[in-house]
């Protein structure tokens, strides 16, 4: 019977349906699915418990009504598999986790006793009835048969109510730690879309306001193909940014299309002064990178590398792999960075970038902005490389 018990203590805890039922809307099909498992598991452990008894006894030599014995041995687990649903109601609305309350452990002394005192009575039918024992005097009184086995089982019962309220206890918590898990990347997934939200907005006035008057002067100029040129490649950006505003990850050769398109209109706006140069294989535009990702960085660039410089400049995109890791890099031939700590942040592009990476890949990227020698500053992304 020990074995019985032991069985039971390693076998409950891989019980999905106790967990599934603490935690799912549909009660119905919760509890049909616990009591299925429930019922197995009861069944496996009578049925471990009766042969295994009637097995030895046989081999020792003994003679009983063994059919008997083995029906009277399985079915005496029945007050336990129909308890077994009230034990773990009461383990979850009174958690034994604590000395206090005292009502708490009275409480499950109280139902641990019961069912003792249940199991004991079931028992004592059974023996009544089926005689397994097949004494020649015929079966013991009902009383003394009851008394024994409520005495010789307290300890099993303590054990085996014990049992069931730390499997109950292991699960629940493991459930609750799955749900809080689950939690926190929908919350984590949710600050993503909130800072590519953020992102979008940043881009939105900072880069439209400079494109529409970069077009009036064109208007003003006169240079009617220019200014459409740059309407229509501003149109097209506008729609990418907002068509795509659910997705947090795009495959590099999608990113790539896109900043082509911003980069269209600041080729049309500073013309001559701005040169470009692009190094990305093609084998690598399945490669999932976030959205909005090249972008901010290429108007860092733009901003602080091109803009302020009379002459301009010049604007590197590369891509490579290695180890297991997607890097891009945006260099360009502008003003190194400066050396005083507090005057080298290029604005809340980088740093959204850099936060947005947080939340997708947590420590698994790297963000590294450095000055290169003769002259210009190097953005280096590192993200783990998938493909769709």
């Amino acid at each position: 019977m020990a074995a019985a018990y032991l069985q039971f203590a390693a076998f409950l805890p891989f019980s999905p349906a106790l967990e599934y039922d603490s935690y799912m809307d549909a009660p119905h099909i919760a509890a049909t699915t616990r009591w299925r498992w429930i019922f197995g598991i009861w069944l496996g452990i009578g049925l471990f418990d009766a042969t295994q008894n009637v097995v030895v006894m046989k081999a020792e030599g003994m003679h009983h009504a063994w059919s008997h014995l083995f029906v009277t041995l399985l079915l005496a687990w029945l007050p336990w598999a129909l308890a077994t649903p009230t034990v773990l109601r009461l383990g979850r609305r009174y958690p034994p986790v604590t000395l206090r309350p005292l009502s708490t452990w009275l409480v499950h002394i109280g139902a641990c006793a019961i069912i003792g005192l249940i199991y004991s009575g079931w028992g004592a039918t059974l023996e009544v009835l089926l005689d397994p024992w097949a004494y020649p005097s015929g079966p013991r009184p009902f009383a003394g048969i009851f008394l024994t086995k409520f005495y010789n089982g307290l300890l099993a019962s303590a054990f085996l109510y014990s049992a069931i309220l730390i499997v109950s206890h292991l699960l629940d918590s493991r459930a609750r730690l799955a749900m809080q898990q689950t939690e926190t990347a929908r919350l984590n997934e949710q600050l993503s879309k909130a800072q590519l939200d953020a992102l979008r907005r940043q881009i939105e006035p900072h880069f439209l306001f400079n494109t529409l008057n970069a077009i009036a002067g064109f208007v003003r100029e006169h240079k009617t193909d220019e200014a459409v040129s740059m309407i229509a490649g501003l149109s097209d950006f506008l729609r990418h940014v907002v068509q795509d505003s659910d997705r947090q990850q795009v495959p590099l050769g999608e990113e790539m299309d896109f900043l082509q398109k911003y980069l269209d209109i600041q080729k049309v706006r500073f013309a001559d002064r701005l040169q470009l140069s692009m190094d990305v294989p093609k084998e690598l535009f399945a490669a999932q990178v976030p959205s909005l990702i090249l972008q901010p960085m290429v108007e860092n660039a733009v901003k602080h590398g091109i803009a302020k410089r009379a002459q301009g400049g010049k604007i590197r995109i590369a891509a490579f792999r290695s180890n297991g890791m997607l890097t891009l890099s945006i260099y360009n031939d502008g003003p190194t960075l400066p050396t005083e700590p507090d005057k080298a942040s290029c604005g809340i592009g980088i740093a959204n970038v850099r936060t947005r990476l947080q939340s997708l890949y947590g420590d698994g990227f790297e963000l590294n902005m450095h000055s290169k020698n003769p002259g210009g500053v190097e953005v280096l992304v590192s993200v783990p490389f998938r493909e769709n």
